[in-house]
């Protein structure tokens, strides 16, 4: 009995996850049969398994198209798990960013081999501009990957990468764990990760390491634009956001930017 619950839970994942992919947002929802396709599973089970999270307000069917798509409760909870303070605090600091350069920014967490963004901004937008939050990006390929894989150690990587295509997106695309590595170092000595037209081609990116009161990395924050335009401001772009990433960093460990050094902003002043 609890193997055949695992087994029913382990399905009611997959199925889930695949609908939480870009081809699932792209089509506005997938169908039993699509997912069943992408799963390797029976239609029976899927469709067991859909009409089960349906239950529970985490999928819904959208019956005209007989298509599938994320429920409102997963977004719900999606919300009530993140982590409220860390996206307050990140959404100024990114507005800030985007406003100096005037270039697209985002704020990324590590998810497995992939980035997740959580909070986008464009010039003049606001925060969460449509069609970037909640977005997948390769880890490898991308300068909000390696920052958060600067921490990790060589052998932490290829396990990471261990079994993952290393597509090329662009002809300058390393396609390789060990140039991956050696990216990720440069990254390192940098402070910053750089890429060039490697994630897409025309596209320069910049991003840095945010790390939390322990001082574990825990989100990227980078600035991104087209290479004609934003390739002669690398340099700048590399400081600014080093400065953004060290100012979040503060704010998550206790302090503000103008706190006297290892003094949270809480107990600055004993009198108080």
């Amino acid at each position: 009995m609890a193997a055949a619950r695992e087994t029913s839970i382990r399905r009611g994942i997959e199925t889930l996850l695949a609908l939480g992919t870009p081809e699932a947002s792209e089509r506005g929802g997938l169908g039993v049969t699509r997912i069943s396709e992408m799963l390797g599973r029976e239609k029976s089970q899927v469709s067991r398994a859909l009409k089960a999270l349906a239950e529970y307000g985490l999928v819904e069917r959208n019956r005209d198209a007989l298509t599938y798509r994320l429920g409102w409760r997963i977004y719900a909870m999606a919300q009530m798990a993140g982590e409220a303070r860390f996206l307050e605090e990140g959404g100024p600091v990114l507005t800030r960013l985007v406003q100096r350069l005037e270039e697209r920014g985002h704020l990324s967490v590590l998810q497995g081999a992939e980035v997740l963004t959580i909070l986008s901004e464009s010039p003049s937008r606001t925060v969460e501009a449509v069609g970037w939050v909640g977005r997948i990006t390769p880890a490898f390929c991308s300068s909000a990957g390696r920052a958060l894989l600067m921490d990790h150690s060589e052998a932490d990587v290829r396990a990471l990468l261990e079994g993952t295509p290393l597509e090329a997106r662009s002809p300058t695309t390393v396609t390789t764990i060990d140039e991956v590595i050696e990216r990720i170092a440069v990254a390192r000595e940098l402070g910053a990760a750089v890429v060039d037209e490697e994630f897409e081609q025309g596209l320069v990116a910049v991003a840095a390491p945010v790390r939390d009161g322990r001082g574990r990395i825990v989100a990227a924050i980078n600035l991104s634009g087209p290479r004609f335009r934003f390739h002669a401001h690398v340099d700048e772009a590399v400081e600014a956001v080093r400065a953004s990433a060290a100012e979040l960093s503060s704010v998550l460990a206790g302090q503000r930017p103008d706190d006297e050094a290892g003094v949270p902003a809480a107990v600055a002043d004993p009198e108080d």
